[in-house]
């Protein structure tokens, strides 16, 4: 189909979506003479009572709106999941504003304004669960493709906290925080059943069950299973000759994961437990690795969890917790030492972590006009094993064994200067026994002028600590050497968001972003001997702003259109970085063609053109998904179908400095159909 007309019919389709909440909308203005009385019950909600006014609890540790919050925050909610038909934490974020997703057909990697270094395992986001720390202890990756540990039908809805917020969380908090609540036991009430297959061969169950008991015990468990025999036939251009299968890498994009994820509450306590492992194939021959051959890495997933919440009658707050966490990555690696070795010989890795971390933190209202919060955590590193061995007599070529801790205090102070004016300061020092302290400073100025509008001026400052991975790791001089010398990365941050309600179901937000990061830690390629490193070798700065209105009408229509122009350069030599488009747009629509019961969502998300590593530039695309989604069918049954990438779009994005690739194509077009039923 031609350009220019795809675009226009994926418009049609967007605005015969919309077009239902605009016929509504103007109904009700037709409507003004009716009683008002009459018109609340007509309307379930306007805007004002959106998902916007519900408390957001990850910008300060503590519930508040997000027009008061002291960040640029976004919020997903379970539904919108629904509508949308979001197979993973992956796609949910790929749909706010000012993110955008990578895939290099083993993980999925998250870049913010700009910034999605190839094969950065996610380390420069902050990933919370139910309050719970995700990033694992060796690489401080935060996984949201299917290495993900909670299946996101338990997802109750998702916090995007933009800036750094290193000032109370910390490490990794550098460019987001993610903050992600999970659904409770009592909206369960029963046993819930859901199976869904797609496109590959795709299968996945999901079996619930979740209660709140007379004696105030509230559980929930689940468990979890996602086989797929991914694209049986890749072709991989850079190999394309009779010796390496003609570029086609057969059967081997297969994934697999198995979950299983509990929550006990009882009053103010609380016992989380997760357990998840998941297997991928690699068929894209990285490391230099033999074309063709069987690949597959290994992610596994535990913790406990166990905390203490609880408010008090003079306006204090009291959270205590302790957890035990546990992480291994396995991954199996063939390579042809010709004529040393005729066969192909096997490379390994076998990596785990176990940790255990703790929090208290105390929040206090002191003469009405200032909110104290004062915290400490620490995670002590019990285990930081990195081992490295080929499949051969005496092939050990590393075994690296460590334990490692830190520590940090933080306090924060949310002043009242005026019924329309907050200021909120916050100061955080970190102690590693790895390379020293640190302390990161934060301040976000809220101004109210009138009722609807609200003005927010930002600061901060964060710092990421290098990684057990990053800084101990090599492969015995195969392809990738070590560098115990690194130092952590820093950011500072200015931000100015306005942000507006538009009559009764319009919401608008604009902000403008500076960031400035040093000692940016980058893998790369030695040129004295080859191998890959990571080296504290860039600066960088970011520029931007982004725009989005959204909509909320009676009768479950809802929309928002955003828009990114941004521009991330090494501040060095000027050059704009990998992997970093300069235009993102995102827009999200949602029709109840039949109020309750049927909806159709429809997404369009534009990508511009992005740099990669070799200098080239890949295409820009338009990709368009759209579910239609039935609920309260025979009472408690959901059906949904999707389809992603309606138009067929070929694109693709940048490989990292471990492919042979400079890019690596994407999925084409390919559906699901989910059934799910409660009892």
């Amino acid at each position: 189909m031609n350009h220019k007309y795809q675009i226009i019919f994926k418009l049609a389709i967007l605005f015969i979506c919309w077009l239902p909440a605009i016929s509504y909308s103007e109904a009700l203005t037709k409507s003004e003479t009716m009683n008002d009385d009459m018109l609340l019950q007509e309307i379930p909600s306007a805007f004002d009572a959106s998902k916007y006014e519900h408390p957001v609890s990850g910008a300060s540790k503590y519930d508040q709106t997000v027009t008061a919050a002291p960040s640029s925050v976004s919020v997903i909610t379970a539904e919108e999941i629904k509508n949308y038909g979001y197979r993973n934490l992956a796609e949910i974020l790929n749909s706010v504003r000012g993110f955008y997703v990578t895939y290099d057909r083993q993980y999925r990697f998250l870049g913010v304004r700009g910034f999605g270094l190839p094969g950065d395992y996610n380390s420069r986001i902050l990933v919370l669960i139910d309050g719970h720390r995700l990033n694992d202890n060796i690489y401080d990756s935060a996984l949201i493709d299917t290495a993900f540990p909670i299946d996101i039908d338990l997802i109750d809805h998702i916090e995007v906290i933009r800036g750094p917020s290193s000032s109370i969380y910390g490490s990794n908090a550098f460019f987001a925080i993610i903050n992600i609540f999970t659904r409770t036991g009592r909206s369960l009430a029963g046993t819930e059943i859901s199976g869904e297959a797609g496109t590959f061969s795709s299968y996945k169950s999901r079996l619930s069950y979740g209660n709140k008991f007379p004696n105030g015990l509230e559980m929930l468990l689940s468990a979890s299973y996602l086989s797929s025999d991914g694209d049986d036939r890749l072709f991989f251009r850079e190999f394309n000759s009779p010796e390496t299968n003609n570029g086609i890498a057969k059967d081997l994009d297969d994934d697999e994961f198995k979950s299983f994820f509990s929550t006990l509450r009882y009053r103010d306590f609380t016992l989380q437990g997760v357990v998840h492992t998941r297997e991928k194939a690699i068929p894209t021959a990285a490391w230099g690795t033999v074309f063709n051959e069987r690949m597959s890495s290994d992610d596994d997933t535990a913790w406990l969890d166990a905390k203490y919440d609880h408010i008090f009658e003079n306006q204090a707050s009291i959270l205590a917790r302790i957890n035990y966490n546990y992480y291994r990555y396995t991954g199996d690696y063939p390579f042809s030492w010709e004529p040393m070795y005729p066969d192909t010989i096997y490379n390994s890795d076998d990596v785990t972590g176990q940790w255990i971390r703790g929090e208290v933190q105390f929040t206090k209202t002191l003469i009405d006009v200032h909110k104290g919060t004062i915290g400490l955590d620490g995670q002590y590193n019990l285990q930081q094993d990195q081992r490295n061995y080929d499949h051969i007599t005496n092939g050990v070529n590393l075994d690296d064994k460590r334990n490692s801790h830190y520590c940090g205090i933080y306090l924060q102070d949310e002043y009242t200067i005026s019924h329309n004016l907050t200021l909120t300061a916050g100061i955080r020092l970190d102690y590693y026994n790895t390379f020293g302290a640190t302390i990161n400073p934060r301040a976000a100025l809220v101004y109210n002028p009138f009722e609807k509008s609200t003005f927010k001026f930002i600061y901060g400052s964060a710092f990421r600590a290098p990684n057990a991975y990053e800084l101990y790791y090599h492969d015995g001089s195969v392809t990738q050497k070590s560098n115990p010398d690194l130092n952590p990365e820093t950011i500072d941050t200015y931000e100015l968001v306005f942000e507006q309600t538009l009559g009764k179901y319009y919401r608008g937000s604009v902000a403008g972003f500076y960031n400035s990061i040093e000692n940016l830690i980058s893998l790369r390629t030695d040129t004295a001997d080859g191998l890959l490193i990571y080296d504290n070798v860039d600066e960088a700065n970011t520029k931007g702003i982004e725009c989005e209105i959204e909509g909320k009408w009676p009768g479950g229509h809802e929309g928002r259109i955003g828009y990114t122009l941004q521009e991330t350069k090494n501040a060095e030599t000027g050059k704009i970085l990998v992997n970093s488009p300069k235009n993102l747009i995102k827009l999200n629509c949602i029709g109840a063609l039949i109020k309750e019961k049927l909806f159709l969502g429809v997404e369009e998300q534009y990508t511009s053109r992005k740099k990669t590593i070799s200098g080239n530039l890949t295409d820009d695309f338009f990709i368009t998904n759209v579910t239609l989604s039935g609920r309260n069918i025979f009472k408690t049954l959901e059906v949904s179908g999707s389809v992603y990438n309606l138009f067929d779009e070929k694109y693709e994005y940048p490989g990292s400095e471990e492919h042979t690739q400079d890019t690596i194509e994407q999925d084409g077009r390919t559906f699901r159909i989910k059934l799910t039923y409660s009892f």
